[in-house]
């Protein structure tokens, strides 16, 4: 029985259960338009000619706290959008799950963390079940032709302690800055590792 339940434990945090994702890497990214957390529409046809970065993000996840909690997810954030990629987060909880938030505790979420970049509501999912997502932090890298170049975990260690990020490998980071390069992504597809996504 024990072993069983490992089995599943296992299984939910990976993903072994979600069935497969609905894009893949080398697809062309899935169009949307969503309202941030602000009340302004984004759209992500706007930002073709440039690379953007897709999170889906829960601040009730373990997971996600790990990153936002030392301010590492934020760091990353700010690195990136000064090389001049777009970071969009996106929340994909449904408004009766627990871990919803309204715009407005999301607002005060992001001044409080001091996240600077678009915070999307995807209240019905529709973005988050276009793109497959399963996990929070799932990540997505588009390159400027609006192609998927990596989709996976942020990083090597799944693990919910913020005392494995020095010793991870990044693959977000390390996808972006060889595609940016114009060089091959080594690894463009890994495991994402943690909560489900409230659908």
């Amino acid at each position: 029985m024990k072993k069983i339940i490992r089995l599943l434990f296992v299984a939910a945090l990976f993903g072994a259960s979600v069935s497969a994702a609905a894009v893949s890497v080398g697809d062309a990214a899935p169009d949307f338009t969503l309202t941030d957390a602000h009340g302004t529409e984004v759209t992500l046809a706007d930002y073709r000619g440039q690379f953007v970065v897709l999170e889906w993000v829960n601040p009730g996840c373990p997971f996600v706290v790990k990153f936002y909690d030392p301010g590492e997810m934020q760091r990353l954030q700010n690195k990136t959008v000064e090389k001049g990629v777009k970071w969009l987060a996106i929340n994909s909880s449904n408004p009766n799950h627990r871990d919803y938030m309204t715009p407005e505790e999301t607002r005060k979420y992001m001044e409080d963390k001091k996240v600077k970049v678009p915070w999307l509501m995807d209240e019905d999912g529709t973005v988050g079940r276009a793109y497959g997502a399963a996990r929070t932090p799932e990540m997505f890298i588009i390159n400027p032709e609006g192609v998927i170049v990596y989709h996976g975990a942020i990083d090597s260690i799944p693990s919910a302690s913020s005392d494995d990020i020095e010793r991870a490998e990044n693959f977000v980071m390390a996808a972006l800055t060889a595609t940016m390069a114009g060089e091959e992504v080594a690894r463009p597809q890994t495991r994402p590792y943690g909560c489900t996504i409230k659908y």
